[in-house]
């Protein structure tokens, strides 16, 4: 009987050799996303844990005599001798078996597979220190247990307990606060520990959706900006919308050890902002140079249009620190993250809300920083609400101690694959205000142009006047700049804050 046993699997291993000889020549399949154009569901993130950009069709499935031949061969075995191959496999490795067919994905379940990895990544605190921890408790587990539980228990058993625990890493990360920003002083540490990056997905008028990774990232002081660029964007006439999503790996240990031949795999989550294509016009158009013209889309995104072609250059999103890993990390695409709930805390004062404000603003573009300035004991008075905005007056034009100068040429810098430039009197806008107790009242990232305006009520300056208007449902920032000739630089010589009412009642539970 022993050697039947071991002729059949003799022979099974000599056509998994085959198999693989075979895959392995064919190299076509395995060349299919270096065009940039990739079939196939998912997202994956190049080796070496850099993203690279990968657009493909979602919902369409790669077929080839390899992909039949390898599905042949796994149909003929006998369910045995494949859950003792399964048996072998990390649970990333499985997870992707189980998405071949139905036969696998049951196979793949198996409860006996599971309780191993499960017992491997979360060994029992109570083990026996004579005992071998991995192996003794997988087999002093019960039986009857394993067998009780419906087939998958114990797979979802391990993703649950697996985001859990990054969850509860990550809440640690981002405890400690920034008391002069107001935010979490590891963002930056909780990003690169979490593996978390972002797509679009792009969505044609006929349903058809191609999921763009990003290339680049750049970290700033209080936000993000996220940079897709390629050759291969769809044909933007038969584009409609395009939405923004968190992407992570699904498990934390695959991320931190990639190699060469074991790619991370990555889970999408949706972010909660979508973008209508259609808005591309005339009225969102904030600049442009001689090669592309950048439209913004609120809340916080830019998009390139080539002049000549008018097609997509490249798509630039500007997320602020504010909820950001819970925001890329836990939303779905039915269910996207929702804040935990602020409770007002009540005051008797006859002007609670109105005062204690901190402002910390940035304006800066491709790395560079023209402005970085922090504002403290704001206030403004009943008197200054006005169709549902509270007046709040950081910079006054009337008191020259407190006008600001730009540090550099604003401009706004954009690259591709193939060309570079700055668009000038562009730049990324940052504002962070926090309420009197320190907590983060409004928070945005946003792109922004200086525009020649008319000069306001108040003293005569001896230079040029541009504005700088940002608005959204929670407010509205106006700002006024002088151009001095002499010496060849922009002065801040107004800043003021509008804030919503409304906001400003729910926030504080008064009735202003």
């Amino acid at each position: 009987m022993a050697t039947g046993r071991g002729r059949i699997l003799q022979q099974h291993w000599y056509r998994l050799q085959a198999l693989r000889c075979s895959l392995r020549g064919g190299g076509a399949v395995g060349r299919a996303g270096a065009s940039g154009f990739r079939k196939g569901p998912g997202v994956e993130c190049a080796a070496g844990g850099t993203a690279a950009l990968r657009q493909h069709p979602r919902g369409e499935q790669r077929r080839g005599s390899s992909s039949s031949n390898c599905s042949v061969l796994l149909d003929r075995m006998p369910s045995e001798i494949l859950l003792k191959i399964f048996s072998y496999l990390d649970a990333v490795s499985l997870l992707c078996t189980g998405c071949v067919n139905r036969r696998l994905y049951h196979l793949a379940n198996d409860n006996f597979i599971w309780i191993r990895i499960y017992s491997t990544a979360f060994p029992s605190k109570k083990s026996n220190w004579k005992v071998n921890p991995v192996e003794e408790m997988a087999v002093s587990m019960s039986v009857l247990s394993v067998e009780d539980k419906e087939a998958g228990y114990w797979k979802k058993e391990y993703i649950r307990k697996q985001i859990a625990s990054v969850k509860a890493t990550l809440a640690q990360v981002l405890k400690p606060v920034n008391p002069y920003t107001g935010l979490p002083t590891k963002t930056t540490e909780a990003l690169r520990y979490s593996g978390l990056g972002w797509a679009i997905i792009l969505k044609e008028k006929s349903g058809k959706e191609y999921i763009m990774e990003h290339v680049d990232l750049s970290i700033n002081d209080t936000s993000v900006t996220v940079l897709w660029y390629g050759k291969d964007w769809p044909c933007l006439a038969s584009l409609s919308t395009l939405d923004l999503c968190g992407v992570t790996p699904v498990f934390m240990d695959w991320y931190k050890t990639p190699t060469k031949n074991r790619k991370a795999h990555f889970s999408l989550s949706f972010f909660g902002m979508n973008y209508n294509l259609s808005h591309l016009t005339e009225s969102t158009m904030i600049g442009c140079d001689r090669l592309v013209r950048i439209f913004c889309l609120s809340p916080g995104l830019l998009v390139g249009l080539w002049k000549k072609e008018e097609e997509l250059a490249f798509v630039m999103a500007n997320l602020h620190f504010h909820h950001l890993v819970e925001r890329s990390s836990l939303g779905s695409a039915t269910i996207p993250y929702e804040p935990p709930p602020h409770s007002p805390f009540l005051d008797d004062s006859p002007e609670y809300g109105l005062h204690g404000y901190r402002l910390h603003v940035d304006l800066h573009g491709g790395g560079v920083f023209f402005l970085c300035g922090k504002f403290h004991d704001l206030f403004t008075k009943k008197g200054n609400i006005e169709n549902g905005y509270v007046k709040l007056i950081v910079i006054n034009s009337k008191i020259n101690r407190e006008h600001l100068p730009l540090i550099g040429k604003v401009g706004l810098s954009w690259r591709t694959n193939v060309l570079d430039g700055c668009i000038k009197s562009c730049s990324i806008m940052d504002v962070t205000l926090l309420d009197e107790f320190g907590k983060p009242f409004w928070c945005f990232s946003s792109p922004v142009c200086m525009r020649s305006a008319t000069p306001s009520d108040g003293p005569n300056f001896l230079g040029q006047t541009y504005c700088v208007d940002y608005l959204d449902a929670e407010g509205r920032v106006h700002v006024e700049l002088v151009w001095m000739e002499e010496t060849e630089e922009y002065f801040i010589v107004s800043l003021v804050l509008h804030l919503s009412v409304g906001k400003i009642n729910h926030w504080f539970g008064t009735k202003y």
